[in-house]
């Protein structure tokens, strides 16, 4: 059996891609990679959240899914948009690392925590609105691109540090310019950071499908990844709207908590609960953040998007 494997061209992609191989080989599949390249590695020099947020990083490759000319295609689950569609699904999550959102910088004192003023590089607009809300003293610097990119630039003296997801830095291997660790339940991650997913059409060979679940899925992740993204759909986010969510498995329970902050980070609201239910969980709590004043919010981010 051959599954051939979609995947974008930059290192952390191609890791993830290989990462997976890796297991499907072990599982006695062959296997081939195909690289794709997507609208958001193209379009380098303009923030996400101007280019719009659905299938910014996965259009090109589900084009390919639904043509079968690729079987899967190997996404960072925090990078998926909420709705991916009638044609498509997510047939596997790998076991979930760290979720911390990271400060990596040439210089370990950089910090965004101790009130000095520092230049911080990134492109999410949720960690820019975080750092509105939590720390005004550091300035914001808009900066696109793969890792190795945004290294570079911040080397060449564009800004003092990066905000990035640890698991990136982590498969990278640039631990030794990790300058802090920020707080998950104060600077809540993106819905699926950490996370591996696997996306497929409706209707993918059961035997293929068999294999590559038993090969690659994290049932324990699965489940939380159920309720972050179900959270996610309810709420209509995706890469231009700040919001958050991190669930974990407690005793067959999920827990989790969730927000969103207004892009001037004036306005947070969060909401937490906890149930058996992967989707309902993640729905009543969109439900709950949408009644507590989050339906205001994404009124007005979505009129400045306009």
């Amino acid at each position: 059996m051959e599954i051939i494997i979609g995947t974008r061209g930059s290192k952390l992609a191609l890791w993830q891609a290989y990462f997976i191989q890796d297991k499907l080989k072990k599982a006695g599949a062959k296997t081939n990679i195909k690289v794709i390249e997507t609208k958001g590695d193209k379009i380098l020099n303009v923030a996400l959240s101007k280019i719009g947020s659905k299938g910014v990083f996965t259009e090109e490759l589900e084009e390919q899914l639904l043509s079968g000319q690729i079987d899967i295609a190997v996404h960072s689950a925090k990078d998926l948009q909420s709705d991916l569609g009638e044609n498509f699904e997510l047939i596997a999550f790998t076991e979930r690392e760290k979720i911390n959102d990271v400060v990596v910088s040439l210089n370990k004192n950089n910090k965004i925590t101790d009130g000095k003023k520092i230049m911080v590089g990134t492109s999410s607009t949720r960690r820019v609105a975080m750092i509105k809300a939590y720390y005004p003293h550091v300035t914001i610097t808009d900066m696109r691109g793969n890792l190795q990119t945004r290294i570079a630039k911040m080397e060449r003296g564009d800004c003092d540090a990066l905000l990035l997801a640890y698991a990136g830095v982590h498969r990278m291997k640039y631990h030794e310019m990790i300058s802090e660790e920020l707080n998950p339940d104060l600077f809540t991650p993106a819905v699926g950071q950490g996370t591996v997913a696997i996306e497929s059409k409706i209707g993918l060979n059961d035997d293929k499908k068999d294999l590559i679940r038993k090969a690659c899925n994290d049932e324990n992740t699965e489940k939380c990844l159920l309720a972050e993204r179900a959270f996610l759909k309810k709420i209509n986010g995706g890469c231009s709207i700040p919001v958050f969510g991190n669930a974990v498995l407690v005793n067959n329970v999920i827990e989790m908590q969730a927000g969103i902050v207004s892009l001037d980070g004036k306005e947070m609201i969060r909401v937490d609960g906890k149930n058996s239910n992967p989707e309902l969980l993640g729905v009543n709590l969109a439900l709950e953040l949408l009644e507590k004043g989050g339906s205001g919010i994404l009124e007005t981010i979505r009129a400045n998007m306009a």
